[in-house]
Formats: C-alpha cells, structure tokens, sequence
C-alpha cells in the first residue's frame, strides 16, 4: 500500500516542475497578448470546456479584479446564442490544453467572423486550436501528476498560474494600486479599510454629545446618558471644542470633590482632546484611539477648524468590520 504523505509530495513536487519549465517558454506572443489587452476597448472573454472552463472562470474573475474587465462564456452555451454577449471591440482566451476541444472548435468561425482577436493557452502548439489563434500561450506540461497521466492536474495548475502571470503583469502596466483594488473589493477586508472613511461612521446632528462650558455637571451627565456613547464635549461661546468629559473622567471627579454637582465642566474636562477630520480613513482613526487609549474621538472639518461636527467611537470602527 502506497503512503499518503509520499504519494502527496511526488504530485506537489511534479506540478512544481510543470510550472518551473513554463519559464522558458514565456515569449513575444504573451508581451503582445498584454499590449493588445491594454489596447483593448472592450472586454476580454474567456472561454474554456471541463477542467479549463473552472479555470477559466478563475482567471476571469482575476482579471477583473485586478482591473481588467473580463468574464467567462461557456462554449456550449455560446453555440446557442450566448454569442451575443460579445462585441468586435472584446478579446478572446481561449483555454484548451489539447487543442482540439469540440465545444470551442464549433464557436470559432463566428468568433473570426466578428473579428476578435484571439489568445490562446494551449497545450498543444500543433492543434487546430493554435493554429486559429491570433498569439498563443504556451502551457504545455510534459505529464500530469495523475499517475495514470489522465487526470488535468499539471496541465490545469500551469494554465492558472499563467493566467495569474497575464492579470498581474497587466495590472503592473496599468499600476493599478491598493486603492483600485478596494473599490473592487468593497466588501473585503481590505475594501473596507481603504475606502471606510470616518465621515462614513460617525456620529452627527442631534447624535452629538456636546454642552456649552456655562452648563451645570447636573446637564452634562444627562447628555452623557441620553446619547450613551460614554463621553460629551465641552464648546465654548465661540463653538470651539474646547475639553471632553468621558465616564472615567467623571469618576475620577467623584473621588476628587466632595460634590461634582457644584463643579463647573471645565473643572472636571479633559482639556486639548484628541480630533480627526472626516476625510480620514476609519481605520486610521481606530489606530489613533488605540495609540491614545481612548474609544472615542471627536471630528472637525480641517486641521485648522475646532469647531465638533462628529464624532466616532471605537464601536462603530468595529462593527464595521475592518478589523
């Protein structure tokens, strides 16, 4: 009886040589599938049958993702009538590892017909198939890591991998940044942590805790409690904020004088308090209370403005889920 671990090693060892010896073969025809996708007007359709179908729609969706509009169509589907999907401005990858797959074979007179340019990932350089494409992507694998050399494994891990290599060197020349990704991928962590702004999450209008500094302790602790986000800010004639009041400051109040009724809020606040501007990322913001130990933090227009507009508390910043 053969052993797992053995057996699961030769195969990752195997499909680590197929993709080591596609190397040498990356020539002119994949920088010019590049150029002519970054000169493309419309979108790239990729299309592939079996094992290179779930492949395809792979390299599909990570064209897109990396700023190149794509998506996949299925061949079959594409004989009856899904062929209308595609425009003379769009390009074509085709995906067969032995080029002679029927299903494509039957679609590409009309593909010629409408004047595509086609780009190929082919096995097979000799195949019909290669021979009615416009540049071809070598992904020849010598064997498949199936022991009965039958089952797409090899062939199907070097075919991804090449189309991961065409999406990251288009993104590359298109220098497509993190920013590009995350509107992308607003939903996603990272989306999320470069889009979420702090005028996305905070707090406004009559959701803002603030009093005037002429105001007893007695209406302070009201406010606290009726916009219960655990602190209140402290404005003067002007609207300028000028301290916070948190819980911690009031029990420290507590302990100090006799009767924090009696006190005036500037005894008691916190003067020069922490602000952001609304324009900063959320995240940004989290790591500022995180560095100042505190949950909350209060907005101003600009740099130069004092005047609250918001504000946002730790609690917001998380359940948006960016961390």
């Amino acid at each position: 009886m053969s052993n797992p671990i053995k057996d699961a090693v030769k195969v990752i060892e195997d499909e680590i040589l197929a993709l080591k010896n596609l190397i040498p073969r990356l020539n002119g025809d994949f920088s010019k599938s590049v150029e002519v996708i970054l000169n493309c007007n419309g979108r790239v359709i990729v299309t592939g049958i079996g094992k290179s179908g779930h492949i395809g729609r792979k390299i599909a969706s990570t064209l897109s993702s990396t700023g190149t509009p794509a998506f996949f169509l299925h061949p079959a589907e594409a004989q009856h009538g899904d062929l209308g999907m595609i425009s003379q401005e769009d390009i074509l990858i085709i995906i067969s590892n032995s080029g002679e797959s029927d299903e494509i074979i039957k679609i590409m007179p009309s593909i010629r017909r409408m004047g595509l340019k086609i780009i190929g990932f082919i096995g097979n350089q000799n195949s019909t198939l290669a021979q009615r494409c416009d540049y071809i992507v070598d992904v020849k694998v010598e064997k498949e890591a199936c022991p009965m050399n039958l089952a797409p494994t090899s062939s199907s891990t070097a075919t991804l991998v090449m189309g991961d290599a065409l999406a990251i060197a288009l993104l590359k020349q298109r220098q497509f940044n993190k920013k590009d990704f995350a509107i992308r991928h607003p939903g996603g962590m990272l989306g999320k942590k470069l889009l979420l702004t702090v005028r996305d999450l905070m707090h406004t209008d009559k959701e803002l805790p603030i009093v005037s500094y002429e105001t007893s302790v007695k209406m302070l602790v009201m406010e606290m409690t009726a916009k219960n986000l655990g602190i209140v800010g402290v404005i003067n004639e002007h609207n300028d904020l000028i301290g916070v009041v948190t819980d911690g400051d009031l029990r420290r109040a507590i302990e100090k004088y006799e009767n924090i009724f009696h006190c005036k809020p500037e005894d008691i606040m916190t003067r020069n308090p922490k602000k952001v501007t609304p324009g900063r990322l959320a995240v940004s913001a989290l790591h500022q209370m995180e560095k100042y130990s505190i949950t909350s933090v209060f907005v101003v227009q600009n740099n130069n403005s004092t005047e609250p507009i918001g504000l946002i508390h730790i609690h917001d910043i998380l359940k948006s889920g960016i961390v």
